[in-house]
């Protein structure tokens, strides 16, 4: 727990009610507040994993916090961002999709655990995380963004669709991967 990884998988978690509340404040101030705050804890993300491996301070709870941390941030902030109208109608769609892949890779991954065998992050998954976190800062700072690029709301919804698109594909090659071992 006392390494600087595991702190900044923490505050990715910590950080994620500050976001959500902030939606709650119908004021622009308060939706940059929250776009900041979500691109540190987007940073943080691709950090503690950067950092664990090059301090060589990798450790059993890191390994179990940070994916689970991932999946809790992505899940609370699409149910946020329905509930606050920012995905509504057919948006609802791709934020279900996503989420429904999360919960599904995650129990594959901890089905397969056991057997030691483990599922590799694909180079096309890491692409549909960072479109998805694009997508997501777009959404999360919602039409508060036109002053600095006009329908930003929209580009957000058409970048939760295609992180969909590309969440199917990966979905699909883990589960493939995995039912050879079920």
């Amino acid at each position: 727990m006392q390494n600087l990884p595991n702190i900044l998988t923490f505050f990715r978690i910590a950080i994620l009610p500050i976001i959500i509340g902030l939606f709650f404040i119908p004021d622009a101030w308060a939706a940059w507040t929250a776009l900041g705050l979500y691109t540190v804890a987007s940073i943080t993300d691709f950090l503690d994993g950067y950092l664990a491996r090059s301090m060589k301070t990798e450790s059993a709870l890191g390994k179990f916090l940070d994916p689970i941390s991932d999946k809790i941030f992505i899940a609370a902030l699409l149910l946020a961002l329905v509930d606050f109208d920012r995905l509504d109608g057919i948006w609802v769609i791709p934020a279900t999709i996503i989420l429904v892949r999360e919960f599904l890779v995650a129990g594959l991954r901890e089905f397969l655990a056991p057997q030691n065998i483990q599922l590799p992050v694909s180079k096309l998954a890491k692409w549909k995380t960072t479109v998805q976190m694009i997508a997501l800062g777009f959404l999360v700072v919602g039409n508060h963004g036109d002053v600095v690029l006009p329908h930003t709301l929209t580009y957000g919804q058409w970048g939760i669709a295609i992180a969909a698109a590309l969440t199917v594909i990966t979905g699909w090659s883990y589960l493939k991967a995995g039912l050879k071992h079920i």
